[in-house]
């Protein structure tokens, strides 16, 4: 039927009907074929725009140490490999570094798309413009980093502290990369078990509370006291001696640097230590027996850092709520831990990465002589309060759970779903931390 039609139409000797199908099929002709030169530039602009996005990353972390001719080439390079060519005119780069509001680069470029339809007569042109720009932004950010990091007995087991330390110190290398300046990136190491150690050296700092730690650490002094009375009309004298039992605490300079739990409410809190309402804000000593290592407060000393790791050996009980919390003190401007300034020119990313391989066993107010399920119970709530204090707070929680321990915990705690972490085999933990480090470290593409 329709071929037909179509004889008919071509047969047809009466009017004008083939002379204006004709003078109207070249118009046609133009509009299907400028919408296919135009998808056709349209594509390449978007491999255009991904091939400048990637450059601009790539080129960001060498900006600032490199002048800008040679930046430019090593840009032009990137950019030259990425790029496929459909057809198009070479791609002449501009790259533009600038340390104004923030450190930032700027890649654009633009080329001309061959046409294959619209370079007929009538239309005449030959080629479609396009360009684009891509700006990656990483100065008007800065990021600090605390690494929680469980340190108890059973982090010896099934090479779980060795994959640590390696893993740890892989994040501190990349941290150190991403810092343009120094100052941009710090990091914090918080080992803990039941106890978190703040260094010895801190036994004269006024957020200290003494009052357990000198009941428990002295030696019973024994002090004799004698007079002489004289006896009726001979004027003889009798001696007569007493002896008293002074309980005399140790110097504090015999601390082994360990601190326990506040007390209660402020142990899942970050308020400043104070004197004031009874002391209750101020941090226990204690001669814990399995003190881990000292903590290191924030810093871009990335050699002490990965030292600091090193030196962290496995011992003691777990209390995971005292480690989440000293990595929260040490984001925190004032006592305890004193944080760097921040200036307010700059926006301040706080992170805590928090790793643990067990369950809770052991705090301050743990019964020893009623273990269980309950008891575990109680400590988890601590935690899931301290989790959520911090998060409301600002700071972003990355969980990380090796091998065994609560699950629901941990996922309960982390920032977001993608922010939890379960490994099933300690050699899996090289792998998260990059993941973690490539997370933090990446550079956003702001334009």
């Amino acid at each position: 039927m329709v071929l037909r039609h179509i004889r008919r139409f071509i047969s047809h000797r009466g009017g004008n009907i083939l002379p204006i199908f004709g003078l109207a099929l070249i118009p046609m002709l133009g509009l299907i074929g400028a919408a296919v030169d135009y998808s056709r530039a349209n594509a390449i602009k978007a491999a255009l725009q991904a091939a400048l996005d990637s450059t601009a990353l790539a080129m960001a972390s060498k900006a600032a140490t490199t002048d800008a001719n040679a930046l430019r080439s090593q840009a032009q390079a990137y950019f030259d490999a990425l790029f496929t060519k459909y057809n198009t005119t070479p791609v002449t780069l501009n790259v533009n570094y600038s340390t104004d509001n923030g450190s930032q680069i700027t890649v654009s470029g633009t080329t001309s798309v061959n046409t294959q339809f619209m370079r007929i007569p009538g239309f005449g042109i030959n080629q479609i413009a396009v360009g684009g720009s891509s700006t990656a932004a990483w100065g008007n950010t800065r990021l600090r980093v605390a690494l929680a990091l469980d340190n108890t007995g059973s982090m010896d087991w099934s090479n779980k502290m060795s994959s640590l330390k390696t893993a740890s110190k892989n994040l501190i290398d990349q941290l150190k990369t991403a810092a343009v300046n120094d100052g941009d990136v710090y990091v914090s190491i918080i080992p803990f078990a039941k106890d978190v150690n703040v260094g010895r050296d801190r036994y004269t700092a006024s957020w200290l509370d003494w009052e357990d730690w000198e009941d428990d650490n002295g030696y019973d002094q024994n002090t004799t006291t004698c007079s002489s009375y004289r006896m009726g009309r001979s004027g003889r004298s009798t001696r007569r001696c007493s002896t008293s039992t002074t309980w005399v605490p140790y110097n504090h300079n015999t601390w082994n640097g360990c601190v326990t739990d506040r007390d209660q409410p402020y142990d899942t809190r970050n308020d400043p230590p104070t004197t004031a309402n009874s002391g209750r804000t101020l941090f226990p000593a204690e001669q814990y027996g399995d003190c881990p290592v000292s903590l290191m407060p924030l810093s871009y000393n990335w050699t002490a850092l990965k030292n600091k790791i090193d030196s962290m050996s496995p011992r003691g009980n777990t209390n995971t709520t005292i480690g989440l919390e000293w990595a929260w003190h040490s984001l925190t401007q004032g006592a305890p831990l004193d944080a760097p300034p921040e200036d307010t020119r700059y926006q301040y990313n706080k992170v805590i990465i928090f790793l643990t391989d067990g369950d809770n066993t052991q705090n301050r107010w743990h019964d020893s002589n009623n273990p269980g399920n309950g008891q575990t119970q109680v400590i988890d709530n601590r935690m899931k309060l301290a989790c959520k204090n911090a998060k409301d707070a600002g700071i972003t929680i990355y969980t990380i759970l090796v091998l065994e321990g609560n699950e629901s915990l941990l996922k309960e705690c982390a920032s977001s779903e993608d922010k939890y972490f379960k490994i099933t085999s300690a050699n899996q933990l090289v792998g998260v931390f990059n993941q973690i480090g490539t997370n933090l470290s990446r550079l956003r593409v702001a334009k």
